[in-house]
């Protein structure tokens, strides 16, 4: 009987304990949650909505103690994301609100959400400088009894529905849809995308990640940059886990590498890829690869491996077309919740002519001088973040400019385009001086006649009318305003 009431004592005592600890740990929760609301309602006021709602309202708040507040995370890429974007807003933000020594630690809980498979926390210290890179070993696992996904990498962000397509990257695209619709199992295996930086390569090959992600369960999708493959191939020959690795990337249904051109010169890392390219493709799995340049001009790169590289589809993607420039920008432009209007658009688009990274850059330089700096959204401040960003001033192109290029372009003397002559090839190669002097220069309607044989306004609209309606109906002429623009726009 003693026994029995000691036994019953102890349980009780326990259980006093047990409940002690979960109310201790309730009210750190919520002090935790108190706190990180506080730094919410100040980044809120700092960020765009969709910002906000997309990078921080995701994180949950754990545990507080010390000055050091912890959040949950649903990726390891939200973090590195945070860290790189928004790394002095949120040390500002801490600082205000726990105090000069304010610190702030992630838990990345990757795959938490489904009960069939492992929970897995990375517990990441936040706020350091420089940010946090995506260096960290891969959580390299044993053989799984049933089926497991991949920890992805992918921007959330970089989906197909967002991803513009024109003449540029037509090709491109429609393979990446043919992929999405039959990964592994079509005729671009592997699809191997090359161009210059920033035309889009990575939202391309990530769109397709994320879309077969959402639209297969049993598929399982692994992103990777070459350098990142390359760590974490040091990484098991350090810790002799070179078979975890190996098993790792070959457990992908679809693997995409980006910026292969990075693994010149590393022979052994280059000598696992051959391997695990070769295992991938003979088990029909879908490899996707960027680079910055032509498997051919790649250098320092196995001929076994350029050769693999071949036997899929190869796909350029080219600088976008003023069109597609425009559309860019006009999609960004409402994703971010600005309202530009057309000169604006039109001013950027024409003077940033080398990548998309550019535009995307002018045009949040624009948002943060309308929103943070109080500035009307004038094209004179356009201007101003279009020189910025070019690091140049941006060209002045003059009617004496437009008449040279025009006339090398049609083979005809100035002289003739200037005259009353009006044989047809002679007639549309004035009128193309006309639209386009009337696109890219201050001259009234009535100056721009006067360039012409003292032609008044009237004959100068109805020459742009006739340019555009060419456009609808004759895709030589557009070709040929396409080819001369670049040529102002570069001369």
């Amino acid at each position: 009987m003693s026994r029995n009431t000691s036994y019953t004592k102890e349980n009780n005592l326990k259980n006093t304990i047990d409940l002690s600890d979960k109310l201790i740990e309730l009210n750190t929760n919520g002090e935790a949650e108190n706190f990180w609301n506080d730094c919410l309602n100040i980044i809120k006021d700092n960020v765009s909505i969709q910002v906000f709602r997309t990078w921080f309202e995701p994180l949950v708040a754990i545990s507080v103690a010390d000055s050091e507040l912890t959040v949950q995370v649903p990726s390891q890429f939200f973090c590195e994301w945070i860290e790189e974007h928004y790394y002095p807003l949120l040390s500002k933000t801490l600082t205000q609100i726990l105090g000069v020594n304010a610190k702030l630690k992630y838990n990345v809980v990757v795959d938490g959400q489904s009960d069939s498979l492992e929970k897995r926390t990375i517990k990441v210290p936040a706020l350091k400088h420089p940010p946090v890179t995506s260096q960290q070993t891969l959580p390299f696992t044993a053989a799984p009894e049933t089926f497991q996904e991949l920890p992805s990498f992918l921007n959330p962000r970089y989906i197909l529905e967002n991803y513009i397509t024109g003449d540029s990257n037509q090709l491109a695209a429609s393979a990446a849809m043919a992929i999405c619709e039959k990964p592994g199992k079509n005729s671009f295996n592997p699809l191997f995308i090359y161009g210059k930086t920033g035309l889009g390569k990575t939202h391309l090959v990530q769109g397709i990640g994320n879309y077969v992600i959402q639209r297969y369960r049993n598929i399982r999708v692994a992103y990777t940059t070459s350098e990142r493959f390359y760590m974490d191939y040091l990484n098991a020959v350090q810790n002799n886990k070179v078979n975890e690795f190996t098993y790792y990337y070959r457990m992908a249904d679809v693997l995409i590498v980006d910026d292969i051109q990075f693994f010149s010169g590393k022979e052994k890392t280059q000598d696992n890829f051959f391997h695990t390219f070769n295992a991938l493709h003979q088990a029909g799995k879908q490899i996707i690869l960027t680079s910055d340049k032509h498997q051919r001009e790649l250098k320092d790169v196995d001929e076994r491996l350029i050769s693999r590289f071949q036997w899929g589809l190869t796909a350029d993607i080219q600088m976008p077309d003023l069109e597609m420039r425009t559309a860019i920008l006009r999609r960004k432009s409402e994703d971010e919740g600005l309202d530009l209007s057309h000169e604006i658009i039109d001013y950027i688009a024409r003077n940033i002519t080398t990548n998309v990274r550019e535009l995307e850059g002018a045009l949040i330089s624009l948002i943060a001088r309308v929103t943070l700096d109080n500035r009307p959204l004038t094209l004179e401040l356009t201007r101003e973040i279009v020189q910025g960003v070019t690091r140049n001033e941006p060209k002045v192109i003059t009617m004496s400019d437009i008449k040279a290029v025009v006339a090398e372009y049609y083979n005809l003397p100035i002289e003739l385009i200037e005259s009353q002559l009006r044989k047809h090839e002679v007639t549309l190669a004035r009128q193309m001086c006309m639209y386009i002097a009337k696109q890219m220069t201050q001259l009234s309607l009535k100056s721009i006649g006067g360039n012409f044989g003292g032609r008044d306004h009237s004959t100068v609209l109805h020459s742009c009318q006739a340019i555009e309606n060419y456009f609808v109906t004759d895709k030589q002429v557009k070709h040929a305003y396409e080819l001369i623009m670049k040529k102002l726009v570069r001369s």
